[in-house]
């Protein structure tokens, strides 16, 4: 893990002061007669912005092992902040000023030449006691002025994660949002032909790397769902032919059989305090939406009609569902209070409507739309307005939100014998629809809350 309490942060102009006695007085001197500017940022509100252009020096560090690290967290870093279609680093070869010492100021000059309007800068050293101190800065080169720095003590061998944190300190002081690059992604991965898939559970870090394996295969598993905390996940999986809902400590791998259940059961998902599931069982030929108290395992009934109710998702405040019903002739989003009352419709475009999904800023619930054949994935407001398509093709589904709110996951299938499904992600405005590397195939990705 990384050591939290040994982080330190640099910034300049700001009410906090984590910085030991010594080393803020030497910042103070060294940038007191620093002009005052505008700060360079990005607006992530309008649609297809311009990526900003950011120079990402390679961390300075000794020989051996130090200068490896270095180099690969800055190759971390730059393909982090690429792939948001915000940024677009520069590359190194049109470096002019080569930094050996993160503590002397740039020559700004020296960036302004070759258009940067950002700079990261920073440093990777093995300490005496063995662990691994990582810094950096960011600097505003138009303005001058250094808008943000921390420091990191870890284990070497977690350089990749302290990379993903450095990356969401610069996401959001140039853009006011909270990064998404320090998370995980729990996906279906599917190996074999496809008429003898086999689907074990799988997690990953949000840009593909350390994929690890949770289940075996020897029983097929659907719709993982991270709990509020990252550290456990909910799905479903069949033993015997029996579905039965299970809870993974992924850390761990602790498992526990939340329960049983006669018939079919749907789409198990955590409520934001992380206290209940809420899920679909199918009893007496319809589908109906249940929630299950953990502690108690008592189990509440909020749907009750001769349809088929599924896919419940929670608002971030916990007071609301989102689910699909087919109550209306065909399957449709609709909203309701946590406690199954004011149960109402919110989609009314044409086709079929699925896997309502609420975002994490409260703000839009995301869905699979088809129509005229086609599978998109859309968003609209918890009323039912502002529908809007960011994607479409032959066959999209599972939406699944990045933390922030900002970036949607879902699995794409691709035709022909050797086709298969894969992750692709896509912003929130429609722009920057990219793959998402993943060791196998892989189907129903779930996006974790920032790691704790």
């Amino acid at each position: 893990m990384v050591d939290f309490l040994n982080v330190t942060n640099l910034e300049c102009g700001k009410a906090r002061r984590q910085i030991a006695i010594a080393f803020a007085a030497f910042l103070a001197v060294l940038f007191a007669a620093m002009p005052v500017r505008a700060e360079v940022s990005i607006d992530i509100n309008r649609g297809n912005v311009d990526p900003l252009p950011i120079a990402i020096t390679d961390f300075v560090g000794g020989a051996g092992q130090e200068a490896q690290i270095g180099a690969d967290i800055t190759t971390v870093i730059s393909n982090n902040l690429e792939r948001s279609g915000l940024f677009r680093p520069i590359p190194k070869a049109a470096f002019i000023e080569k930094i050996s010492d993160i503590n002397v100021q740039p020559r700004f000059g020296d960036w302004r030449i070759i258009n940067s309007q950002a700079l990261v800068t920073g440093q990777a050293r093995m300490e005496s006691d063995g662990r691994l101190r990582v810094e950096f800065r960011l600097w505003d080169v138009l303005g001058e002025q250094q808008l943000t720095g921390l420091q990191f003590f870890t284990t070497p061998d977690n350089w990749r994660r302290v990379a993903h944190l450095v990356s969401d300190a610069i996401y959001k002081r140039l853009t006011g949002e909270d990064g998404y690059f320090d998370t995980r992604i729990v996906y279906v991965s599917e190996t074999g032909p496809k008429n003898a898939r086999v689907k074990r559970l799988a997690i990953m870090d949000q840009d593909g790397h350390n994929p690890r394996m949770l289940t075996n295969g020897a029983e097929l598993v659907l719709t993982p769902r991270f709990s509020p905390n990252s550290q456990e996940i909910t799905y479903l999986a069949y033993r015997n032919n029996q579905p039965r809902v299970y809870v993974l400590d992924i850390e761990t791998g602790q498992q526990e059989v939340v329960g049983e259940f006669p018939g079919m059961t749907f789409a198990p998902r955590f409520s934001p305090d992380g206290q209940r599931i809420i899920m679909s069982l199918q009893r007496g030929g319809n589908s109906d939406i249940y929630t299950m108290d953990l502690r108690s395992r008592q189990v509440t009934r909020l749907t009750n009609t001769a349809a088929i109710d599924t896919a419940p998702s929670y608002s971030p405040d916990g007071r609301q569902v989102t689910f699909e019903s087919d109550r209306g002739g065909s399957q449709q989003i609709y909203v309701m209070n946590a406690d199954g009352s004011n149960q109402r419709r919110i989609s009314f475009g044409q086709g079929s409507y699925a896997t309502p999904v609420w975002s994490p800023r409260g703000d839009l619930i995301a869905f699979t739309k088809i129509t005229g054949g086609r599978f998109v994935i859309g968003v609209m407001r918890p009323d039912g307005t502002g529908e809007r398509i960011l994607t479409e093709g032959y066959h999209n589904e599972g939406p699944t939100w990045a933390p922030n709110g900002r970036v949607l996951m879902f699995f794409r299938e691709t035709r022909g014998a050797q086709g298969g499904p894969g992750l692709w992600s896509v912003d929130v405005t429609g722009y920057n629809e990219r793959p998402v590397p993943a060791a196998t195939m892989a189907s129903d990705p779930a996006w974790s809350p920032r790691i704790q």
